[in-house]
């Protein structure tokens, strides 16, 4: 018997351990697998709402185009290609499905970490209200289009904005400018970037001809939904590191002319109106502004949960110009 007494206490000295290792495993891969599933699970929710006409923006979205290329059949390609947006054919809605798909394979990210941060960053921008208010971008740039014909939508006007950003009037589109779901940014023979359009959005480069080029966009920019309020959310790892690059060429090159450079995202712009509650509290955009070396982490992290959110809107359409 006296013997037993110290076997047993082991054994229960063991389990202890035992259930204690256990519980400091890294639980990261099946934190990824979970948001995985649960984007899945939104991606065809968001899928339905488009289809079904739950989102407000998307239907201004179709209403605008088709009433633009009434007024301006010259511009009916690049409005149909702008009107995919409202669709699970545009590109944003596709880059989402690939980089949720993209989380299947460690692989593609440098760490557990940054896979973790991409897969609660895809989660949120799934959110049926925060999809809601990015496509309010391409919403503006059909309304720019027709002139003030049509109403701009979650933001002030054309004038207003740019009189309160001091930003520069770089033609139609230019909400689109900076977003890698339309464009990029390309360095020519003497290394200065320039905005480069995808397929059809080149149009945009017949409306405003002169090239938007990087340096000086970056200092005069005006409001985007995407620039200032959803680029966090909407941005890979990928193609946050591009930015970065882009960023950090640009300022080693005014550097050696003896000038500073502050990234674009430095300062916030104004020009917001009515965002729902997802958006508002979202990161701030400067927050991506990383190097290729850096980790992209989720400010959203800490205050995240597992939840589905319904659209919200609580803005009427006002006149923009």
């Amino acid at each position: 018997m006296a013997g037993k007494f110290p076997r047993v206490f082991t054994f229960f000295i063991m389990l202890f351990i035992g259930l204690n290792l256990s519980g400091c495993g890294d639980d990261r891969p099946e934190q990824i697998a979970k948001y995985q599933q649960l984007t899945t699970q939104r991606l065809a929710q968001l899928k339905s709402g488009l289809e079904s006409g739950q989102l407000r923006n998307a239907t201004l979205l179709k209403q605008y185009s088709e009433l633009l290329t009434r007024q301006s059949p010259d511009l009916a390609p690049l409005i149909s290609e702008l009107a995919l947006d409202a669709t699970t054919l545009g590109p944003m809605y596709q880059s989402l499905l690939r980089r949720n798909a993209d989380l299947a394979s460690a692989a593609n990210f440098i760490d557990l970490d940054q896979q973790l941060a991409e897969a609660e960053n895809v989660y949120q921008a799934t959110d049926t209200s925060l999809y809601n208010d990015m496509l309010s971008d391409p919403v503006n740039v059909v309304a720019d289009l027709s002139q003030g014909k049509l109403a701009r939508v979650n933001s002030i006007s054309r004038e207003a904005a740019a009189l309160a950003n001091g930003s520069e009037d770089f033609g139609p589109g230019s909400q689109l400018v900076g977003n890698p779901s339309y464009g990029s940014w390309q360095s020519n023979s003497s290394g200065t970037s320039f905005w480069a359009w995808y397929g059809m959005y080149a149009m945009f480069s017949n409306v405003f001809q002169r090239p938007i080029r990087y340096d000086n966009w970056s200092s005069r920019r005006g409001y985007s939904y995407y620039n200032d309020v959803g680029r966090y959310r909407y941005t890979s790892p990928q193609q946050a590191t591009s930015q970065a690059k882009t960023y950090e060429q640009t300022k080693k090159s005014f550097a050696s002319q003896g000038k500073k450079f502050d990234s674009p995202y430095a300062k916030p712009r104004t020009g917001s109106t009515s965002l729902s509650r997802q958006s508002t509290s979202a990161p701030k955009a400067s927050s991506t502004t990383r190097t290729a070396s850096n980790k992209f982490r989720s400010n959203y992290s800490k205050t995240s949960s597992f939840r589905n959110s319904s659209s919200r809107t609580t803005r009427g359409i006002s006149r923009g110009k």
